[in-house]
């Protein structure tokens, strides 16, 4: 009995590959490159790339329940559905899927309408899964150092609206249970869809005194200019992913991405405590860079 992860080197990967390892479980983790890869001790690295038909069915074949996590790129989709059709073929008995909060809603932000069309396969496939659906992630900030601390700018253009931004901590540990959850289930498990969230609503400006209060100096939201971000992001990441992020700040000025009241009672819930707060996180999160 086997838990196969892919996308075991990321934010949320690697943090749900130690978990399942902490409990005992029999991990294989897929990876481009595993020899680069460092995973806790009685994890397996598998080598396999996602678009590598035949490698992913040897990978799947070994395993019992799949955690499925895809990398924004332009192949996304794909990698998805090609991944999902060859554990329906292998008749694993449990998935989970790491979607992305609104993956309805946000129809023209590649990213979310992607993985939207992946929870539609699950679903007109009967598959045995679980769906989570993230919100932002906190630790997506932990790269602001430089703005926040040396420029005196909280810089994502949120906007106004409100987002429930969720700890990667909090995302992996749901994760893992849910794969031990239908690892260990006797039969196979109805799907079922949960929102990651976190209990705060957070706009640009909440954010930004958050962090003036936790640094003790004036740190000022940058604003909602996305043809700045998307400007400055192509500088650092490809045109294509400038653009899918733009659109999605888009959305979020618009809409914004707050967690129902009932949606923060299951976190709670489900991880055993509340879940983890933006200035714990800010707080954590600057004391390291101050270290």
């Amino acid at each position: 009995m086997t838990i196969l992860v892919t996308g075991g080197t990321g934010v949320i990967g690697s943090r749900v590959v130690a978990n399942l390892a902490a409990k005992g479980a029999d991990v294989h983790a897929l990876a481009r490159s595993p020899e680069k890869a460092r995973f806790p001790a009685g994890v397996s690295p598998v080598k396999a790339d996602l678009m590598d038909i035949e490698a992913t069915r040897k990978a799947i074949a070994q395993a019992s329940t799949l955690f499925l996590l895809n990398a924004v790129t332009p192949d996304e989709l794909t990698q998805a559905l090609l991944t999902l059709s060859l554990a329906r073929e292998a008749g694993v008995k449990g998935i989970v899927y790491l979607s992305v909060f609104h993956a309805g809603l946000f129809t023209d932000v590649p990213h979310f309408t992607g993985k939207h069309t992946v929870e539609r396969m699950i679903e007109d496939s009967d598959l045995p899964a679980t769906i989570l659906r993230p919100n932002y992630f906190m630790q997506n900030d932990a790269a602001l150092r430089d703005a926040i601390m040396g420029q005196g700018v909280y810089p994502q253009p949120i906007g106004s609206k409100g987002l429930s931004m969720a700890d990667a901590r909090d995302i992996a540990d749901i994760a893992a249970s849910s794969l031990l959850k239908r690892e260990n289930a006797a039969a196979l498990l109805p799907r079922e869809m949960i929102e990651l969230v976190g209990p705060d609503v957070l706009t640009g400006e909440t954010a930004a005194r958050i962090w003036s209060e936790i640094l003790g100096q004036d740190i000022r939201y940058g604003g909602d200019d996305l043809d700045a971000f998307e400007k400055q992001a192509a500088a650092f990441a490809p045109g294509w992913m400038a653009r899918d992020f733009r659109l999605m700040f888009a959305r979020q000025q618009r809409h914004g991405m707050v967690a129902k009241p009932e949606a923060v009672a299951r976190m709670a819930e489900l991880l055993g405590h509340a879940p983890r707060s933006y200035r714990d996180f800010a707080a954590e999160t600057a004391k390291a860079w101050q270290s």
